[in-house]
């Protein structure tokens, strides 16, 4: 009896090994040459950029340098110098990946030289002129979502529509820590009116989650294919980048490889 329980927690292990193995060779790991090598994460409302860890993880496995924005919330210029702060410790050209009103953020600070890629994330993605509230004007937020503002001008997501709304398919205990170490967020963000566009002049990669309580799907397939960007959707509520960080991790890693392929091409032309 003895025997074969060793048999069986010995035969368990070894497919244990295996599929780790095998989780591990999906990762590939970017050459020594890639010239695209760095990763900027800028996070949204409600949200620091802790909630980035998986996507972090994933990146760094695969040889990326990763920095992570922490936005203030205070201003959209406050919002966007935190940013661009980071873009400038950076050596070397960077992919910007933005969640959410972070879509807002990237596509004002995108213009900063050494950004070769943006990468939107359940993002929105204004043009010059407009304002992140703005882009509800046509599709509206869904109902789960609900934004309660404060007496000095900044806002909370209602507590017990929170996770029905912002986290959906993240489990009750880590929805209940988000819900209560949510950031707030100054209300007169959302109509301030963005002075550039980053994605006018810059490729961009869209991530669109299928089952957003935040932002309606429709709308953010509708920014993705203003902006011409690479769509790719998942089965996600508003924070895939929790709850599907491979798959976030997978677009972002397409974006850097085919931003470096595309620099190589231009310096070989010249």
């Amino acid at each position: 009896m003895l025997k074969s329980a060793r048999k069986v927690l010995v035969a368990a292990a070894a497919t244990a090994a295996l599929a780790s193995g095998a989780q591990a060779q999906t990762v590939e790991a970017i050459s020594d040459s890639q010239a695209v090598r760095n990763v900027v994460l800028v996070h949204g409302a409600f949200a620091d950029g802790s909630g980035w860890r998986g996507v972090y993880d994933d990146l760094t496995a695969r040889g990326y340098r990763v920095t992570i924005v922490q936005n203030p919330l205070t201003s959209l210029e406050e919002d966007v110098n935190a940013t661009r702060r980071v873009l400038a410790r950076q050596q070397g050209p960077s992919i910007l990946v933005g969640h959410s009103y972070g879509g807002s953020v990237i596509t004002e600070a995108g213009v900063d030289a050494n950004v070769v890629g943006l990468v939107y994330v359940s993002a929105l993605a204004p043009d010059v002129g407009e304002s992140t509230g703005q882009q509800f004007a046509e599709i509206p937020a869904p109902p789960e979502f609900v934004i309660e503002p404060g007496p000095d001008g900044f806002g909370f997501v209602n507590l017990e529509k929170f996770r029905e709304g912002f986290a959906g398919d993240v489990n009750e205990a880590d929805a209940a820590f988000l819900r209560d170490s949510q950031v707030p967020i100054d209300m007169s963000i959302f109509a301030t009116p963005l002075t550039q566009a980053a994605w006018r002049t810059r490729p961009s990669w869209a991530v669109v989650a299928t089952q957003d309580r935040a932002i309606d799907p429709r709308l953010l397939r509708q920014q993705a294919a203003r902006i011409g960007a690479e769509i790719t959707e998942v089965e996600a509520s508003h924070v895939p980048f929790l709850t599907q960080p491979r798959a976030v991790a997978d677009v972002i890693d397409r974006a850097a490889r085919s931003a470096a392929a595309r620099t190589a091409t231009a310096v070989q032309t010249h």
